[in-house]
């Protein structure tokens, strides 16, 4: 297929990768067409710090390599990077002030794959502080803000990888780098209109990337197809040896595993995902999809997972004590900010100053809410509570998958994209009920994938979620495929910024 006749931002990752090999276009030139997308893009919010100079060096290396025949599928495809991994010589300051200033000396091993494999990194993407948000509202750069709009309000891309999201979305880069450990890649994927995949836990290394909560963080591919996050995720995926918690396993091709034939295949619903005051719309998204799956020749099946009830709490128990124990290394004593100090204030005096001054509000609440469950008196009573009720998540899903179940449909997310600041006053809780339909993915380690499906009927997009068999990511992708075609979801927001 040759590249359509759009501008080259636009394209997906496969049409640019066609284009490039037939030497349709430069890489050189497709990477300028996002830069100047980029520049005209500020009033979105996405782009924290941006690496033109970086970008060309790599856009014209990508150039001599496709010349010389020798190119990888990624080779000069041009990316934008959550601000959670590390960039050497770049700002990597997880959207916090603590580490405002911090320029790695490193390269995570997820860019340095990418890098290896002839991406372009056009800049660093806006994101929730430390990855803590489900509205990318907790940023010290600002918000990011959704390229959809259907009103006066600005919206939310979702979090914490908003700004993934909304680059993605409107046409700023072909693609981005996502965390999720909650549903950071997933809620915004949905509220944007994207493609996002979670993979399993250790199929994709987490060295030299900010770490928020080790047991559950996940980096993976935001997209605007399937076909792109399956050639995205390849380049992405592999065992690293720098990283205890990456798995030593070959890592399939992708792309090859998208058939589209999924006739035979049992899809699980889970009636504990039918919550109360679900919206209608969501309900009836949930069913559309089944239907196509359905039609597809998928059989659908209800299935239970008892334990869903108790994934929030055990996920807001178990992701702040770990990111308690993560963020202590942020004292102001080696990198990062330090408070200006008084006359003979000491070494705790220094701690309390610069963390008071470097960790927002929500990193804050969560850095307490962790160290109080792993104390003496409450170890018990929380953490370990929520490490079993963990098991018993992970349980409920090896029975099911046990059971002959290849994949589970769930909605992605309880609505739409809401209004930036629409949720300020709220109980922090009513925003971490934003999670409720991600949450369990990731304490039971399995991949996920959001595909958008339909537009809510005020008009912003919509999307459902599947959840895979562990180390099944060829086959979760290849259903989300099948979703995706049947969807035929084509809408694009109109441009406002």
């Amino acid at each position: 297929m040759s590249a359509p006749m759009t501008a080259a931002n636009s394209w997906t990752i496969a049409a640019a990768r066609d284009a490039l090999r037939k030497g349709e276009i430069t890489a050189t030139d497709l990477t300028m067409a996002c830069l100047t997308a980029i520049d005209a893009g500020d009033d979105l919010g996405a782009f924290v710090h941006k690496t033109p100079e970086i970008a060309l060096e790599q856009a014209r290396a990508a150039d001599a390599r496709i010349k010389a025949g020798d190119a990888p599928a990624m080779c000069g495809i041009p990316l934008g990077i959550k601000d959670l991994f590390c960039t050497k010589g770049v700002p990597s300051q997880a959207a916090s002030n603590i580490l405002r200033g911090f320029k790695p000396e490193y390269e995570s091993t997820v860019t340095t794959k990418l890098f290896d494999a002839g991406a372009v990194m056009l800049g660093k993407l806006n994101m929730d502080e430390f990855a803590m948000g489900s509205s990318n509202e907790t940023s010290c750069y600002g918000n990011a803000v959704n390229p959809w709009k259907v009103d006066d309000r600005k919206l939310t891309p979702g979090g914490s990888s908003g700004g993934s999201a909304a680059a993605v979305a409107a046409d700023l880069c072909l693609g981005a780098t996502g965390t999720d450990t909650g549903g950071s890649i997933r809620q915004p994927a949905a509220f944007t209109g994207i493609v996002g995949i979670k993979p399993t836990y250790g199929r994709v290394s987490r060295w030299g990337v900010v770490a928020f909560a080790s047991s559950l963080d996940q980096a993976g591919p935001m997209t605007k197809t399937v076909r792109d996050a399956a050639i995205f995720l390849q380049a992405m995926a592999g065992h690293d040896p720098k990283d205890s918690t990456s798995a030593d396993l070959a890592v399939p091709d992708f792309e090859a595993a998208l058939t589209g034939d999924i006739r035979g295949k049992k899809i699980g619903l889970p009636r504990e995902y039918r919550m109360d005051g679900m919206p209608a719309e969501i309900e009836k998204l949930w069913a559309d999809g089944a239907a196509m799956l359905k039609d597809a020749g998928a059989e659908i099946v209800d299935i239970s997972l008892p334990h869903t009830k108790y994934a929030l709490p055990a996920y807001y128990v178990i992701a702040p004590a770990e990111a308690s124990s993560n963020l202590a290394r942020y004292d102001g004593v080696r990198y990062g900010h330090r408070a200006k100090l008084a006359q003979g204030d000491g070494i705790t005096e220094m701690y309390e100053k610069t963390r008071a001054e470097g960790f927002g509000k929500e990193v804050q609440r969560r850095v307490m809410i962790g160290t109080y469950v792993l104390s003496a008196g409450f170890y018990d009573a929380y953490y370990n509570r929520a490490r079993k009720v963990r098991a018993l998540i992970k349980r409920d899903f090896d029975e099911v998958f046990a059971g002959g179940v290849d994949a589970i449909l769930t909605p992605a997310t309880p609505s739409a994209a809401f209004g930036l600041g629409e949720m300020s006053s709220a109980d922090p809780i009513e925003m971490y009920l934003n999670d409720v339909f991600t949450v369990t993915v990731n304490l039971a380690g399995l991949p996920g994938v959001a595909v958008p499906v339909g537009l809510s009927a005020q008009g912003l997009p919509l999307g459902l979620q599947l959840i895979g068999r562990p180390w099944d990511e060829g086959g979760l992708l290849n259903h989300a495929y099948v979703l995706e075609r049947a969807a035929g979801f084509v809408a694009k927001p109109a441009k406002w910024w």
